[in-house]
């Protein structure tokens, strides 16, 4: 009988690779999550800090014209000091008016000095009023000093004043133009790393999954391999005892067939002698057969006997024929099987190493964009103090700035003998 077949190998799957795919996917996605709320996050400091920088540069603008009305409003007290009816009267009368007496003299003195006493009055009641040290600082110098001086004084005011609203101008000219650098250049890195961060994030999920994929590819093909040296071996021991037993099969029937000729011949001549020498009164009613006529006998034993091992042969052939077309089939798939794997594991491999190379440059990216972005954000914390953090809004120094020219040029026409309006 033909000895049964083996089953042959049947890989299967495990489902490792497919929680580890999961655990990766779950991975990608809080690490975009957290790269979505820093960026979030950073747009809205952006956001508040455009504003700011917005609002400081109106507060500027708004401080300069002020400060632009004041010197406007000084030159005028400049002028009005300096013109003949005061300095030119005053230089031109009073030497004369004191050589003439010194009633006179003594007058115009009292009336300048009563000039000076409003003057100061005046200006420490804005100084008061304005909380400026500026004003107070005048009022005492125009009740103490003679008129000169206090001239002197105010004119030495202009132009300190006129000098601080030039440095400012420049100040905060070089201040918008840093403030808007800076802010491109933050913007810009802001940007790139948040990008670098997500491709770089990208790219080690592709490896991870790469890796994962090419681990499963090797261990599939070791399996192959296995399978079909396995299968190859089981095919080599079923060939032989397959073609041992048929060669069995064909000898057991050649005997088999000499030994039913032998015994056909002997039971025809056994037969045909007794036919012939019977002597009357017959002995027996038919010719000697011996047990090869009978039902069951020797012949008819033998013949099955030769049948069993010709179906023995036949069915053996065919099982080796079906066993080899199997083995076959299995060899040719595995192959084609096996050689699209590695073909595979080769092109991942080559494309695993070109992104771990683009994640080594873009980690050196992000190493150097993250450094520029700091130096931006260093240097930004450098401007606030002078730029964006001045305590006072510029428009309130403007305006009390204009104020104190105001209540200076109202202290003129005190001097000048005009009425306060």
């Amino acid at each position: 009988m033909p000895r049964s077949r083996r089953p042959l190998p049947i890989v299967v799957q495990r489902p490792r690779a497919r929680q580890k795919k999961l655990q990766a996917k779950a991975d990608a996605t809080g690490n975009l999550n957290d790269t979505t709320t820093t960026m979030n996050a950073d747009k809205k400091y952006l956001a508040d800090l455009s504003a700011t920088c917005e609002q400081k540069a109106g507060d500027f603008e708004s401080r300069q014209q002020l400060r632009a009305d004041e010197i406007v409003a000084i030159e005028k007290a400049i002028e009005i000091i300096s013109s003949g009816a005061v300095s030119g009267n005053a230089d031109k009368h009073l030497p004369s008016m004191m050589q003439k007496g010194s009633s006179l003299a003594q007058f115009m003195t009292a009336s300048s000095t009563q000039s000076q006493d409003r003057v100061a009055k005046y200006l420490a009641a804005q100084a008061k009023k304005l909380n400026s040290r500026v004003l107070a600082a005048v009022a005492t110098h125009a009740e103490d000093d003679p008129f000169q001086k206090v001239k002197k004084m105010i004119k030495d005011l202009i132009v300190r004043l006129m000098e601080e609203a030039n440095e400012e101008a420049e100040h905060k000219g070089w201040c918008d133009t840093e403030l808007s650098t800076n802010e491109q250049t933050r913007k810009e890195k802001t940007q790139a790393v948040e990008t670098l961060h997500a491709e770089i994030d990208q790219l080690q999920a592709s490896i991870a999954k790469l890796t994962e994929d090419i681990g499963e590819l090797t261990k599939a093909v070791a399996e192959l391999d296995a399978a079909m040296a396995k299968a190859t071996k089981l095919r080599t021991e079923e060939k032989a005892t397959n073609t041992e037993t048929i060669s069995d099969a064909q000898e057991a029937q050649t005997a088999v067939a000499q030994a039913l000729t032998v015994l056909k011949e002997f039971y025809a001549k056994a037969a045909e002698a007794t036919a012939f020498v019977q002597a009357e009164p017959e002995i027996f009613d038919k010719p000697y057969k011996g047990m090869g006529a009978e039902s069951g006998g020797v012949v008819g034993m033998l013949e099955v006997i030769e049948s069993d091992f010709a179906r023995l042969e036949s069915e053996t052939k065919a099982a080796e024929a079906s066993a080899q077309k199997e083995y076959d089939g299995f060899m040719t798939d595995s192959k084609v099987d096996k050689s699209s794997k590695s073909t595979d594991i080769e092109h991942k491999t080559a494309k695993k190493q070109d992104q771990s190379q683009a994640l080594t440059t873009k980690n050196e990216d992000l190493e150097g964009t993250q450094k520029e972005l700091d130096a931006a954000l260093a240097y930004f914390d450098k401007l606030k103090p002078s730029c964006v953090d001045s305590g006072v809004s510029y428009e309130d120094r403007v305006g009390r700035r204009k104020e104190e020219i105001e209540s200076l040029q109202e202290a003129l026409k005190i001097l000048n003998g005009e009425d306060i309006a």
